[in-house]
């Protein structure tokens, strides 16, 4: 493979950013979610996913995609990416790791991925970036599945950034007119550009998200507290392409459909599936000595079950055009729960149905036993005490 010198690009000063077109939605293939009877929510309900301590950055970071502060060097790696559908696909043809830092100004993400041929034409902001190869990332702070933000970037720098209201499944719209403000990235390219006659190593990236710009729809305090866990996570999107007919760039290979390459599977191609994200515990320790253990929220055992209880559902609305309001009809099995009662309620209403699980101790230790609230667009969310 040949090495050569890198080169730099920075989206906080490139004149992509200063283009903003406007963005119709009827021109954005949007991922749709599987029908209810195509959907195989055993599958999605067994993976686990995976979970990342990330600790304080030990100084300023200079975010140009080259990842060579000492902070950097300390930070561990994330697994290998996998194909989003996890194990039932083969691996990835190329390997893709992350990072992540963070400090009082900003959430870093980190990314490298391997290349032979570095492809990128898109160079104005908000352009549909994922028609070509790029990089994606997913944050949602307070896990309830809405309000949750995306961002993409190619090899050019070039970026797009959306806030989306609930996921597309749930008729949720995305908000193309709002950027993350002082948001800063940088791309470092490990060979050439759009270049098909010489073997590329790859390239690498760095965002800075600040913590301002994502206070927005947060529903938690931002930046966060030590030992909070938010749910995030990352895609690669890669398409099989040949060189162009005059030797200058690169085409599209007719007929295979893009790869999706994440760091935590979601079970099926669609990012837009937040109960599938990865957890990222802040840690307060400064990368470089011994950070705590990862700590799985004690709430996420409730969600779960209200999580399978919304795919039953839709099973149900599928099959009989209602929805229930008896978990034997859905066919919903007992099972002996550690942080919640038995059994969870559920309630047909004029507007679809609700589900809620209660807490059997005071979880968070905030004076109240709570209950956690799954709502027919899947918001799943803790409400008041039931009990003081």
């Amino acid at each position: 493979m040949v090495h050569r010198t890198p080169i730099h690009l920075k989206g906080a000063i490139t004149a992509a950013r200063l283009a903003l077109p406007l963005i119709v939605l009827p021109l954005i293939a949007l991922p749709p979610m599987a029908r209810a009877d195509e959907l195989d929510e055993e599958y999605l309900l067994s993976i686990e996913p995976h979970h990342y301590v990330a600790q304080r950055a030990a100084g300023p970071i200079d975010v140009d995609g080259r990842l060579d502060e000492p902070s950097w060097q300390h930070a561990v790696w994330t697994e290998v990416f996998v194909d989003i559908e996890g194990t039932r696909k083969p691996d990835p043809r190329f390997k893709t790791r992350a990072k992540m830092l963070w400090d009082d100004e900003y959430f870093y993400v980190a990314a490298i991925m391997e290349e032979p041929h570095v492809w990128a034409t898109y160079d104005y902001r908000d352009a549909i970036i994922f028609h070509e190869n790029d990089f994606e990332v997913f944050i949602d702070p307070d896990g309830d599945t809405h309000n949750y933000f995306e961002y993409e970037v190619n090899a050019l720098a070039t970026e797009w950034d959306l806030l989306l209201a609930k996921p597309y499944r749930d008729g949720g719209p995305p908000y193309h007119g709002w950027d993350i403000p002082g948001l800063r990235s940088g791309v470092t390219i490990y060979g050439t550009l759009n270049q098909p006659a010489d073997i590329d190593e790859g390239w690498g990236l760095e965002v800075a998200f600040p913590w301002e710009g994502l206070r927005q729809g947060a529903g938690r305090p931002v930046p966060p507290r030590e030992g909070d866990v938010w749910r995030v996570n990352f895609s690669r999107v890669e398409w099989e392409i040949d060189p162009a007919e005059d030797g200058e760039g690169y085409v599209k290979v007719k007929g295979p459909r893009e790869d999706n390459w994440v760091w935590t599977p979601q079970g099926l191609i669609n990012m837009h599936v937040p109960e599938q994200w990865g957890f990222v515990q802040f840690s307060p320790t400064t990368v470089g000595q011994t950070p705590e253990a990862f700590a799985k929220p004690p709430e996420e055992e409730g969600k779960h079950l209200l999580r399978e209880i919304y795919y039953l559902q839709r099973e149900h609305h599928a099959e009989h055009g209602t929805y229930s309001g008896d978990l034997g009809s859905l066919g919903l099995k007992h099972r002996i729960l550690e942080n919640f009662l038995w059994p969870p309620t559920l309630q047909v209403t004029d507007y679809g149905y609700e589900a809620w699980v209660e807490e059997v101790v005071d979880l968070h230790e905030d004076g109240q036993i709570s209950r956690w609230l799954l709502e027919k667009d899947s918001r799943t969310r803790k409400v008041s005490s039931r009990r003081p």
